[in-house]
């Protein structure tokens, strides 16, 4: 089995489309997209935010010195200890569109209450405390068809060692 690609360092621009035109260029991009995610893209931080770039770095939790897994509020919290950012809460459509060599899941399921197999998660800040309002973003690849897909879970989910979640790299690390 070959080893998984990593996103050690990247650059994206996030920003600098009205709704309408993100919408469209993802639609363009031939990615698909959950409810959850049209949920989040509904949300007005995706508003003409002026285009800025964003250094973005992968670690699974594992990495994150978290070896028997976590909660997205510890996961958040260690990473933040250790330098890493989370990214603005529209990068998730961003990225999806720049990156373009993601691992190919595995599997095909595409909601099992847990992280996809290749699967990375957008770490951004949650939108809305409401239980039922997705958390964030996270990027996909399912029979060579991209997707960017919205997921929720509670305070309690408790995240895979492997999951892998991508951070912005602080500026004093640009």
């Amino acid at each position: 089995m070959s080893a998984v690609p990593r996103v050690e360092r990247f650059e994206v621009w996030v920003g600098g489309r009205s709704r309408c035109e993100l919408l469209s260029s993802l639609s363009s991009h031939g990615i698909l997209m959950n409810v959850h995610a049209e949920t989040l893209l509904k949300h007005d931080v995706f508003d003409d935010q002026a285009p800025r770039p964003v250094v973005i770095t992968e670690r699974t939790v594992a990495e994150l010195g978290l070896p028997s897994g976590a909660t997205l509020t510890q996961i958040f919290e260690v990473a933040q200890q250790q330098g890493l950012s989370l990214c603005p809460a529209d990068t998730g459509p961003y990225l999806r569109m720049a990156l373009n060599e993601q691992q190919a899941s595995r599997d095909s399921v595409m909601s099992s209450g847990r992280a996809p197999e290749g699967g990375l998660t957008v770490a951004a800040e949650v939108l809305d405390e409401d239980p039922e309002y997705p958390k964030g973003f996270y990027l996909r690849v399912v029979k060579g068809r991209a997707w960017l897909r919205g997921y929720q879970c509670d305070d309690e989910h408790k995240w895979s060692p492997d999951d892998r979640f991508i951070f912005q790299l602080p500026p004093a690390h640009v």
